[in-house]
């Protein structure tokens, strides 16, 4: 089993819980994609600018385009998903096009209680307020 680890690039605990979850379980957890590190998006940003391109010209470009490429290849061959929070539109666009795909979709939350409530997650396979309890869900998925 191939879990795709989505993700925000600035949380640093990504690693640790890819490592937790691949131990407890033996599947194979996809975290690569966190290897630019936290200000990747930024960079690209900058040096778009300082380009002349717009957003919509950068989406177009030879790095944007690989690193989707990158990134989908690896989403399209996990046979699950699981969204870290804190995450932003790309995390949850990833985990939706999961689930759309009808591939397992977890979400682990930051908090069993967060300050803002999300009906949507309910789209989710299950939503978890511990990475224990999620991995114990997950070890039981061949």
């Amino acid at each position: 089993m191939k879990i795709y680890l989505i993700g925000s690039l600035r949380n640093p605990l990504i690693p640790e819980i890819a490592n937790k979850i691949r131990e407890a379980t033996g599947h194979e957890v996809f975290d690569d994609w966190f290897a630019p590190g936290p200000q990747a998006d930024e960079f690209w940003r900058s040096y778009e600018i300082q380009r002349g391109r717009n957003y919509l010209e950068a989406l177009e470009g030879h790095a944007a385009k690989n690193i989707f490429a990158f990134d989908k290849k690896h989403i399209d061959s996990s046979n699950m998903g699981v969204l870290v929070l804190p995450a932003g539109k790309s995390g949850h666009l990833e985990l939706g096009y999961m689930i759309g795909q009808s591939k397992p979709g977890f979400i682990l939350l930051e908090e069993p209680n967060p300050e803002r409530f999300e009906v949507m997650h309910q789209f989710a396979t299950g939503v978890y307020g511990d990475l224990e309890t999620l991995i114990e869900v997950l070890k039981g998925i061949e």
